[in-house]
């Protein structure tokens, strides 16, 4: 469905906006986009509607609740028919596992780990191993984060909102 939506610049400058922070109010986006109030409700909830908007949520800092430890784990499996979505939705299961992505390479899987404690990420590393199809696990210790999330609107690239707005490049 979102796939399918047509953008205008207000579009991405107004999805820029509340992606950094949809607590913005009504107010504050008239005034910077120089648009009506009614307007800018108008916008977000097609953009809800079509899908572009999937949630509003709050961002927590997981440094507050001690998941301070974090590994990227490579997990390797048995190629079976159905493979991808079955032991993907089992690792994305595992508690202490933050997202996991399906990749192509040397590994199948790539899980983003976050725990407080060495023994809760012995925990997780059993847990995925646990799971049918995983032959092999590699883990790699995240000694610090750099940076932000820019979101998506500050990850497009000037040719793909060429696209997006259906200009010419």
């Amino acid at each position: 469905m979102a796939s399918d939506v047509e953008f205008d610049e207000t579009d991405l400058a107004l999805l820029e906006q509340v992606e950094g922070d949809f607590d913005v109010s009504l107010e504050t986006l008239s005034d910077r986009l120089e648009l009506s109030k009614s307007a800018v409700h108008y916008r977000l909830n097609k953009l809800k509607d079509s899908g572009v908007i999937t949630g509003v949520t709050a961002d927590l800092d997981p440094l507050a609740f001690g998941l301070d430890m974090v590994a990227l784990t490579e997990v390797t499996v048995d190629h079976t028919e159905g493979y991808s979505e079955t032991v993907g939705e089992r690792l994305d299961a595992v508690e202490g596992v933050e997202r996991v992505y399906y990749t192509m390479g040397d590994v199948d899987f790539v899980a983003v780990v976050r725990v407080q404690n060495r023994d809760q990420m012995n925990d997780v590393i059993d847990d995925i191993v646990a799971i049918d199809a995983v032959d092999q696990t590699s883990s790699r210790f995240v000694l610090d984060e750099i940076g932000g999330d820019a979101g998506v609107v500050g990850n497009v690239r000037d040719e793909a909102t060429d696209a997006l707005l259906d200009r010419e490049g």
